[in-house]
């Protein structure tokens, strides 16, 4: 059968793919459209599963409220340029509003997104953009408010750092002050009674080495070590932390003269965590070129 350049046109309008691979499919399939979208399927696939194991360690953060319930999601790509892509941006917003209803970021890559897992549909898409993609995080906040922002955003509710504030009284102005606060500070958490055991203990162990060092009684040391615990407590908890908006107060401080509770937060940043390879691709090319 002949494949004319509408039939090219048309599959690559329905699959994204390239002119030739549509030229081609069409070719291996005797013109049949179904038969050539299914080709191509299998054939993306099959380059999807090539870059799965690049390095994805950009993309965006979107953030979704609906009444008390807040959630915040990290998808990953390869390169920032694909987190400008509108065709990117689109699906992400679309499984942030999955993430609504489900419980953790396993059960979100399992829920159905348009007849399709969201795990399928980020497959998909791979094929269709080219690069490696994934559903990394997924955190879901409650509260009497939650109110969002975005940090950087490329679009509406989605950008480089999330961020969701539950509190009880206040207002959403007052909310959305503490959600920037978050984003440029970046607490540990919301209070002492909330930081992991363990790193306290540690920052303890090394403060006494350091305060040892200067050779004082152990009785002026554990003066000394009583200071620094409060300072570093007011540099990694919400609530102790100097309020951007108002230095002189702390968070807590500044939620108690708006009469508000903030009762807990989330903070995503994309790429917080992954360790990126950098490669030498002009030394790759020379080796290439050698063997």
């Amino acid at each position: 059968m002949a494949i004319t350049a509408s039939m090219v046109k048309e599959l690559r309008d329905t699959t994204g793919a390239g002119m030739m691979d549509a030229k081609k499919a069409l070719t291996e399939t005797d013109g049949d459209m179904e038969a050539a979208v299914d080709w191509l399927r299998t054939k993306g696939l099959a380059k999807a599963a090539k870059k799965s194991g690049r390095t994805a360690a950009e993309g965006l953060v979107a953030v979704k409220v609906e009444g008390g319930h807040g959630v915040a999601v990290e998808v990953n790509s390869e390169t920032d340029f694909v987190g400008k892509n509108a065709e990117f941006q689109q699906m992400v917003s679309g499984i942030a509003d999955v993430a609504l209803g489900v419980s953790d970021v396993e059960a979100l890559k399992a829920a159905d997104m348009g007849g399709k897992s969201v795990e399928t549909v980020v497959t998909d898409k791979i094929a269709t953009i080219g690069e490696n993609m994934s559903v990394r995080r997924m955190v879901s906040i409650d509260g009497d408010t939650v109110v969002s922002y975005v940090h950087n955003a490329a679009a509406p509710g989605m950008g480089k750092i999330g961020v969701l504030v539950a509190l009880t009284g206040g207002d959403e102005t007052f909310g959305k002050q503490v959600a920037m606060h978050i984003a440029a500070v970046n607490p540990a958490s919301l209070s002492e009674d909330d930081l992991d055991p363990a790193v306290v203990e540690k920052e303890k162990q090394v403060q006494m080495d350091i305060a040892r060092e200067s050779g004082k009684p152990e009785a002026v040391i554990e003066k000394m070590i009583a200071g620094r615990m409060q300072k570093y407590m007011s540099e990694v908890t919400l609530l102790n932390q100097s309020f951007v908006v108002n230095p002189d107060l702390t968070v807590g401080k500044a939620a108690e003269e708006v009469g508000a509770t903030i009762t807990g937060f989330v903070r995503l940043e994309v790429g917080e965590g992954i360790e990126v390879v950098k490669e030498d691709f002009a030394a790759e090319v020379a080796k290439a070129a050698k063997g």
